[in-house]
């Protein structure tokens, strides 16, 4: 007998959620896959400007506590001369980080979640990673312990 014996219940099935909608073909769902998959790339890029927004608030905070360190270790004006050119700065004309990542949500960010979220109302009935999941039941071994194709209900 096979140790890898096939199961029929719900979990060696994706759910309805993550498959194509009647009458879709691959074509559409890979296409709508790739929209889906540049957006998880701005997605990405989103998290790392978040990073960068957090990071340069602590470099500004750690310079602020350093130059305090330099002016009582005696060197005030230095420590002044710094601190009125660096910190509190724009990081780019006019703009703090915060404002940065409120102008990239505002618009680039905005308009691609939207333009992805549309494509898939119109092509896959809304569905999110359905091309995923056609993937996952290519190359999962079905019936296999640590396999399935989704958590049982």
């Amino acid at each position: 007998m096979s140790q890898h014996t096939e199961h029929t219940g719900s979990a060696d099935r994706p759910d309805a959620d993550h498959l194509p909608p009647e009458g879709v073909s691959d074509e559409v769902v890979e296409a709508v896959g790739g929209v889906t998959a540049a957006f998880e790339v701005v997605e990405h890029a989103r998290g790392m400007l978040f990073a960068f927004h957090r990071l340069i608030g602590r470099a500004d905070a750690e310079l602020s506590e350093a130059l305090d360190r330099l002016a009582a270790a005696g060197h005030p004006e230095i420590a002044d001369e710094l601190r009125a050119e660096v910190v509190g700065r724009n990081v780019l004309a006019g703009r703090w980080t915060f404002q940065v990542v409120e102008d990239f949500d505002a618009g680039y960010y905005r308009t691609f979640a939207d333009a992805e979220r549309r494509t898939r109302d119109r092509l896959v009935a809304g569905r999110r990673h359905v091309y995923e999941s056609q993937l996952k039941e290519r190359n999962r071994t079905h019936g296999r312990p640590g396999h399935e194709s989704r958590p049982e209900a």
